[in-house]
């Protein structure tokens, strides 16, 4: 693709499959550009690590699972989701290079077995993924056993997901139809790989509102801890919606007050 916006469909369902596939692998790649920082230790080392990186890159992963499977959206969707869940019960648990590949093809796998009608065989999955059948059952009971059996999202969420996801794309490539102007696209450019990310972000949903904003510490950082504390926890798909959303405030209000200077 070319360096022109694009513009998308306000809701996830009329999204062509290969923009939502570009807008994931966007927030799995600076999740993992994050993570990949944060020293490993035994405590957190998981069945989804593997010995080294894969030589594929995620957005070509996406690209091929999608290309085998014809995988659901609400299920490309719902691995972010699911990362966030896991993470939030298990705050050793990284989206890092090593875990990436192995963690989106089980979520897809359990995530479509469970919710969708239609779906592959584990082998077909397996292959596709790039994996031994007997390693994806594997990674499958322990993926449900660290998100605790919990498969459900609304359809909402998932929304939420998508319309942040296109707001806080790195590049600012992306808007959606109705509420941005290709000419803005210098306003919504925002730089995702600061190295900080909230350790407790607000909601999807509040993301969308536009109070003054604050200084980015008081928001960021909680009392009582530093951000070299910070620097060293493992991101979440929504702390980088949240903090992209940040960068976007101050930059609006930043352009706002030099608007009011020149008249």
């Amino acid at each position: 693709m070319g360096s022109e916006r694009l513009e998308v469909p306000p809701v996830f369902e009329d999204a062509p499959v290969e923009h939502l596939i570009h807008l994931i692998a966007d927030m799995l790649e600076r999740l993992m550009a994050h993570n990949d920082r944060i020293p490993l230790s035994p405590e957190s080392l998981t069945r989804f690590h593997s010995r080294s990186a894969p030589a594929i890159s995620v957005l070509d992963y996406l690209k091929r699972i999608v290309r085998f499977t014809n995988v659901e959206k609400s299920i490309l969707l719902l691995t972010l989701y699911n990362i966030d869940q896991i993470c939030a019960r298990m705050p050793v648990f990284t989206l890092s290079s090593l875990t990436c590949h192995r963690f989106v093809i089980t979520s897809i796998t359990v995530s479509s077995k469970g919710l969708c009608d239609a779906f592959c065989p584990n082998n077909l999955y397996a292959r596709v993924g790039g994996i031994s059948v007997s390693e994806l059952n594997v990674l499958e009971r322990e993926f449900l056993s660290m998100i605790d059996w919990r498969l459900m999202c609304t359809r909402e969420i998932l929304q939420e997901y998508y319309v942040n996801l296109v707001r806080t794309h790195s590049a600012g490539r992306y808007y959606i139809s109705g509420t941005l102007s290709p000419s803005n696209s210098e306003e919504s450019d925002v730089d995702m790989d600061s190295g900080t990310s909230s350790p407790s972000s607000p909601t999807l949903s509040k993301q969308n509102q536009r109070p003054a904003p604050p200084e980015p510490t008081a928001v960021l950082i909680e009392p009582g801890v530093t951000a070299q504390d910070v620097t060293k926890r493992a991101a979440t798909v929504e702390q980088n919606m949240a903090f992209a959303a940040l960068q976007q405030s101050n930059n609006d209000c930043t352009i706002e007050r030099s608007n009011n200077k020149r008249i």
